[in-house]
């Protein structure tokens, strides 16, 4: 049973840091919720206890002191009603008077937001006496902030050492981003495959570094794709290139072939004549696209191909596109990805979707429930799995 599970929050004030940064319209109108709702059930479980929640969470990244784009505010209404109608109660400030005098007089079954820890610059410096002030609000620390947990904040980090061990937790969005990304990290079973893609070798180099250890194949799709095709001596028309990245994809595919990893690379690409949804469109061997096209997706047999590998596997780890998916005619290569994952799945597979660009997808394909876990911090998550230590995992977890 987890720390969490098993603590009884009876007459407690659990300060519980959230990631609500979710993204608003001009009207001030939240158009994504899903950070919000998966902190539903650690919300509900204090409060079932009897006990008293407290909210601290940043939005957006505020230059210098509160402005009104960057409140908090306009989620009160949208949180109350994920939590059944209860009020929710604010304080304009997270460290003021206002928030001491409100959470002081709070009742067993309240909630309250406290405006946005940025109107502070010490909260992301790390600073301990902010981090004190918030500490002071409350009896429990429960860390529920995945998408930040790679930030040494105050709120995510720094505050931990206030509360003594036993008060000090993950929430259960916490506990299962952990257990899932140990359980593909650390006790995946085999075949285990890594799907990377995205645009950039440069942000996914550590990652593909640290999966060779532990992966039997790793797809490489998006447009750092092409980066990898021209360093084996590809020609890939007018696709996205790092050219001083090139030495690096070289490195890294005789680095695999040592070690027996495989490595995919898309055999053929779906080619425009330019970036454009009403583009003239293709299809051509990834490592001879015409002068003037570029590949902005994987093409049909690459698509088949990739499937087979993923429907083999055991272990599955999917961190970016295959194509610009937010147009229609690339998206197919995106869509056959989720479908060959949710289809391992179904026969027995693990699989834990994160990343933005992937989580988008795998929402806009509807393939959410058809998938083990989708996480949702996207920077946090990659660097777990580059092996990095993150600061709010460590702070909670130090004895």
């Amino acid at each position: 049973m987890s720390k969490f599970s098993s603590c009884n929050f009876k007459n407690q004030k659990a300060l519980v840091r959230v990631d609500f940064n979710v993204p608003l319209n001009d009207k001030f109108e939240i158009t994504d919720d899903t950070r919000m709702r998966a902190a539903v059930p650690t919300i509900n479980k204090i409060l079932d206890d009897g006990g008293m929640v407290i909210l601290m969470s940043h939005l957006g990244r505020p230059k210098g002191g509160p402005e009104e784009k960057y409140s908090l505010k306009p989620l009160i209404a949208h949180l109350s009603e994920l939590l059944g109608g209860k009020t929710v109660l604010f304080a304009n400030d997270c460290i003021g008077e206002q928030a001491h005098v409100t959470a002081g007089m709070m009742k067993p079954g309240e909630v309250l937001l406290l405006e946005n820890l940025r109107f502070y610059k010490e909260e992301e410096q790390g600073d301990e006496a902010f981090a004190r002030k918030l500490a002071g609000l409350a009896d429990i620390y429960v860390n529920d902030a995945f998408g930040t947990a790679h930030r040494a904040h105050a709120s995510t980090a720094v505050i931990a050492k206030f509360f003594p061990v036993e008060k000090r937790m993950f929430g259960m969005l916490m506990e299962g981003e952990v257990k899932s990304a140990e359980k593909v990290l650390h006790q995946s079973k085999k075949p285990f495959t890594a799907i990377i893609g995205g645009a950039k070798v440069s942000d996914k180099i550590l990652i593909i570094e640290n999966l060779l250890e532990k992966a039997n194949d790793i797809i490489i799709g998006g447009g750092m794709a092409y980066t990898f095709i021209k360093a084996q001596g590809g020609k890939i028309g007018n696709s996205l290139c790092e050219e001083d990245r090139l030495d690096v994809a070289d490195e890294l595919l005789k680095k695999a072939a040592g070690m027996g990893v495989n490595i995919h690379l898309p055999s053929d690409s779906i080619i425009a004549d330019k970036f454009d949804a009403s583009a003239k469109v293709s299809s051509a061997p990834s490592n001879a696209i015409p002068d003037g096209w570029l590949g902005l997706d994987i093409g049909e047999l690459a698509r088949s191909e990739f499937a087979n590998v993923i429907k083999r596997s055991k272990t599955i780890l999917w961190n970016g596109p295959m194509g610009v998916f937010e147009m229609e005619k690339f998206q197919l290569g995106t869509k056959a990805i989720a479908e060959a994952v949710a289809e391992a799945t179904e026969n027995g597979a693990y699989s834990l979707v994160g990343g933005g660009d992937s989580v988008a997808a795998v929402n806009q394909f509807g393939f959410t429930d058809k998938v083990s876990y989708v996480s949702t911090g996207g920077g946090a998550m990659l660097e777990y799995f580059e092996g990095k230590t993150l600061p709010g995992i460590a702070a909670v977890s130090a004895l």
